[in-house]
């Protein structure tokens, strides 16, 4: 018995239109982030800490979805452009903290236009940017 193949177009595919979204956005983020000096995943790890500094690495990666060989060079870059700070907990070395600098802390306000930005460039309005984070959250939440 052959399958129905009709099923089987780039364009019906959800993890296509997932991916090629991903894609959408970051090249959204790309020009308002380079203004900032900052790359999309580097913008992702301060998002994090300016909810809640003093974040463990581990913490971290728990959030944003990404193991230790991929966040350490993001924070180090972070750590050299004097965004962040680490350090080992006192009463556990083996668990490094990440604090804001004064830098990064301020760089919280020349990012806050971000989001409207967006908006603007991508032609959607705020409640369907929602319905389409809600939705994606969703979904990876039951993957």
């Amino acid at each position: 018995m052959n399958p129905d193949p009709s099923h089987l177009r780039l364009e019906d595919q959800v993890c296509f239109a997932l991916y090629s979204a991903a894609r959408a956005a970051q090249q959204a983020y790309r020009p308002l982030l380079d203004e900032l000096g900052l790359t999309y995943p580097q913008y992702l790890v301060l998002l994090v800490l300016w909810e809640r500094d003093g974040q463990t690495v581990s913490a971290l990666g728990e959030r944003l979805h990404l193991d230790s060989g991929t966040l350490s060079p993001l924070l180090r870059r972070l750590e050299g452009h004097e965004l962040i700070t680490r350090e080992r907990r006192s009463t556990d070395s083996r668990r490094v903290s990440v604090r804001l600098t004064t830098a990064g802390d301020a760089l919280r306000q020349r990012a806050a236009d971000i989001q409207r930005c967006l908006l603007d460039a991508v032609g959607l309005e705020p409640q369907e940017l929602s319905a389409l984070r809600d939705l994606s959250q969703r979904f990876t939440a039951a993957s």
